[in-house]
């Protein structure tokens, strides 16, 4: 296998946009271009260290038992914060599993992601709050639910008002290999064919559990946008400037409604899948070594220190992720187990006779099972 496998891509025509090489070093790209300072730089660097720690700790957790399940995005952050950031507060992202930079981007406590699972709650989020929806495990379904609410935007005058305040936009995050699932390619048709307001982020971490994406396509992701019909952009998935400046870019094209676009953002998913995934079965240690000197946050790290950022930046952002680290251990085991007998209740806004009786017939049983002289 390949040290890095990239889909042919025989003309040229979708070159990796990047601003910010491996080395620390700021490029300038044709049509794209970052805008902030370095204090704003020093803010995504911020962002990047902290995802790092939400996964690191939950991985942890897991292995303690303290989760049943997690899905780290370790090598991703880059993808998920520089597009993150990129919204406004009008906007709406429809997240899979794994975007737990974007949660925190949309200002969403790290913590609140845990009782998914520990299988203690479906989400303890408000999405219309946060402009976040809650997360999707079916794969590719969450580009469908992303397309209709961006047709509802058309629908509602949310789109095309030259009001920045007002005007909003979706954002549909998804994996490769969710490019191969029927739900993905009729979202693209359908935001193709109304002008949805949605942007197509695919980050393509080139391994769809164990199947790697040259097994998946022989030909560039963001290809696939030009057979329905809108543009494909890719991008270097671990600069966290180009994300930002391309993910700019296209929401600020949806909310001006001139419909959908496509981003492939190629990095590389460093650990496993899940928790429940071995990578050592299906890829070469090599490769990931390969990978590790494109690291999405070393690389702003050496820009930050090429421009002076003292010392004390980093001492103090270390105490905060040590801090963030601690906040989600103890609110991970203070979670309290749920009272199943409410699921009955959350089914039909106005209940129905049949979940009446399986709600009796599961408390009785649930009590029969109880010691003599115990709570509920």
């Amino acid at each position: 296998m390949p040290d890095a496998y990239v889909a042919d891509d025989p003309a040229g025509a979708f070159p990796l946009v990047q601003l910010l090489t491996p080395e620390g070093q700021r490029v300038s790209h044709a049509d794209y271009a970052y805008d902030g300072d370095d204090d704003a730089i020093r803010g995504l660097f911020r962002d990047l260290v902290l995802s790092r720690r939400i996964d690191f700790e939950a991985h942890a957790l897991q292995r303690h038992g303290e989760l049943g399940l997690w899905a780290p995005a370790l090598g991703q952050e880059a993808a998920q914060i520089g597009s993150g950031r990129a919204l406004l507060q009008q906007d709406f992202a429809f997240p899979t599993y794994r975007e737990h930079g974007v949660a925190l981007c949309r200002g969403i406590d790290p913590a609140l992601l845990l009782g998914l699972f520990r299988g203690v709650e479906l989400g303890g989020w408000d999405p219309a709050e946060h402009g976040f929806a809650l997360y999707s495990i079916v794969i590719g379904a969450q580009t469908l639910h992303a397309t209709g609410y961006a047709m509802g935007l058309t629908l509602d005058g949310e789109v095309g008002r030259n009001d920045p305040e007002r005007d909003a936009a979706v954002i549909a995050y998804f994996g490769d290999g969710a490019t191969s699932q029927g739900d993905v390619n009729e979202a693209f048709d359908w935001a193709a064919v109304f002008n949805a307001p949605v942007v197509f982020f695919c980050q393509n971490n080139q391994y769809a559990i164990s199947a790697s994406t040259e097994r998946n396509t022989r030909g560039p992701i963001a290809q696939r946008a030009g057979g329905f019909g809108f543009d494909g952009i890719r991008v270097d998935g671990n600069d966290v400037l180009a994300c930002h400046a391309v993910t700019t870019a296209a929401m600020q094209k949806a909310r001006n409604g001139e419909g959908p676009t496509l981003i492939e953002a190629y990095t590389y998913r460093m650990g496993a899948h899940t928790t429940s995934d071995d990578p050592s079965r299906y890829r070469d240690s090599a490769e990931v070594e390969t990978w590790k000197l494109k690291d999405p946050i070393e690389r702003v790290k050496r820009y930050l220190l090429t421009q002076g950022t003292p010392q004390e930046f980093f001492d103090e952002l270390d105490v905060e992720a040590d801090e963030l680290g601690k906040h989600l251990r103890e609110t991970c085991k203070a979670l309290p187990d749920p009272d199943l007998a409410a699921l009955f209740d959350r089914v039909y806004v106005d209940g129905s006779t049949e979940l009446e009786e399986q709600k009796a017939q599961y408390v009785a049983f649930r009590d029969s099972l109880e010691p003599e002289g115990s709570e509920s």
